[in-house]
């Protein structure tokens, strides 16, 4: 991935997301309800706070970031609507910005099917998984 000016990066993480992370109190209600805590790095009240911090670096190199659901167990849980979802979700769609359209080519789907797999997967590894 090309050098990042992280303010910039900040800045667009923000936009797209929507979400002022300064509302958060740290409480952990959040990662607490996660459903993934236990395969993430990175917990969703973290992914909040390094937001605010700055320290997105280490975030878009996370692979927490594939790790998040998006399943607003967090957001149901959260007393100040942070809405961390949308911050995770905002900085993976930043790190996918970036490396470009070399997603999963359609053609290559069929290898990847699996009759027990949930129509939602198949359309988010159009987005999430790279040959």
């Amino acid at each position: 991935m090309a050098e990042l000016n992280l303010e910039e990066l900040k800045a667009q993480i923000l936009s797209i997301s929507g979400v002022n992370p300064k509302k958060c109190m740290v409480c952990g209600k959040c990662s607490g309800s996660c459903p993934s805590y236990d395969e993430m790095e990175y917990h969703p009240h973290q992914f909040v706070q390094m937001v605010e911090n700055g320290e997105l670096k280490k975030l878009i190199e996370s692979p927490s970031i594939y790790k998040c659901l998006s399943c607003f167990a967090c957001l149901e849980r959260c007393p100040r609507q942070v809405e961390p979802v949308k911050l995770i979700e905002a900085v993976r769609m930043a790190v996918e910005r970036q490396r470009g359209p070399q997603h999963l080519p359609s053609e290559k789907v069929p290898e990847f099917l699996d009759p027990e797999m949930p129509q939602q997967a198949i359309v988010s590894a159009f987005r999430k998984y790279r040959k």
